[in-house]
């Protein structure tokens, strides 16, 4: 039998991925599976660009909401339930639709995961301790003699992904890239998943949209959000939830290690930076469908695109 195939609509931050999706689901029926690991957190809707109550109603969405910002969700989580969830919806009769940018759970989904150690606590208190004292790009230098292919792709501030690199190598004794070119499960019986990529012939006009989203969410309340989650008192920098772009550079300004503007131009900055890493994996995805999302008809090219590949 022909496994069924099905589509995956991913792109950079502010490519129109939901935009699309959204248009897709007011002609078919389709259930919404959400490919980023910045949408799980309760809590975190503007900085996050979370779909509205209004565009939720549309279409049902998943994976959106399902943990508290203390918890972590890994990809080998993402994809028991991503899987799990195809079936489910297929089983209704309904058209399973996977849209986001975290191109990790999307690598885990189609490839399978490697036999990669557990989070460690211990280690990674000992690497956040480290860090304080000598600072994340001293880390990355570290990464860099053990692993010069991983630390080759990560910024020397990206503390979430070096701490893990390290981490790794700490408990495994071998690089995160090499065990990532082991052979992976079996991916015997799943789905055809389809990737349409949502990439801009003029990154120029995705700079535009991002610095347009980011100033758009501190006029929405970006700030007063971050305040209820700091007063919780139960949250830090260190934990992934607020390692996501934009909360980590609004904790620095309501720390006052930085002014409103400077905060402003590094949430902007680190929100380029995330597209730039995006469209890295993407560019890497062999098969992809293209679309130009820096057209004027970039959602109808999209929508056109999945029921050509989905032959509705």
């Amino acid at each position: 039998m022909t496994a069924p195939k099905v589509a995956c609509l991913l792109g950079p931050t502010a490519s129109g991925k939901t935009a699309a999706a959204l248009a897709f689901a007011q002609r078919f029926p389709v259930e919404i599976i959400s490919v980023d690991s910045a949408l799980v957190y309760r809590g975190m809707d503007i900085g996050t660009a979370k779909p509205t109550e209004e565009e939720r109603a549309i279409a049902p969405h998943h994976l959106i909401d399902i943990i508290d910002p203390t918890g972590a969700y890994s990809a080998a989580q993402f994809r028991n339930d991503a899987l799990r969830l195809v079936a489910e919806i297929e089983a209704r009769g309904r058209i399973p639709l996977l849209v986001g940018g975290t191109m990790l759970y999307y690598m885990a989904l189609t490839r399978g995961l490697n036999e990669l150690p557990e989070a460690n606590t211990e280690v990674r208190a000992a690497l956040d301790e480290e860090a304080m004292r000598d600072g994340w790009p001293a880390l990355h230098a570290r990464l860099a003699v053990v692993d010069p292919e991983t630390a080759a792709r990560l910024a020397p501030n990206d503390s979430q992904r070096i701490q893990r690199a390290l981490e790794v190598f700490m408990l495994s004794g071998r690089a995160l890239s090499a065990i990532l070119k082991d052979p992976k499960k079996s991916q015997d019986g799943q789905p055809e998943f389809v990737p349409i990529a949502l990439e801009p012939s003029n990154r120029s006009v995705l700079h535009r949209r991002i610095e347009k989203r980011f100033d758009s969410m501190l006029d929405s309340g970006f700030l007063n959000e971050v305040k209820r989650l700091r007063a919780r008192g139960d949250l830090s920098p260190a934990m992934p939830s607020m390692r996501c772009v934009g909360y980590r550079q609004a904790w620095e300004y309501l720390d006052g290690l930085v002014d409103y503007t400077t905060m402003r131009d590094k949430g902007v900055f680190a929100t380029r930076q995330l597209c730039k890493r995006q469209l890295t994996w993407l560019r890497g995805i062999e098969g992809r469908r293209v679309v130009d999302c820096a057209r004027d008809n970039a959602t109808a090219m999209a929508v056109d695109e999945i029921e050509r590949m989905l032959r509705i």
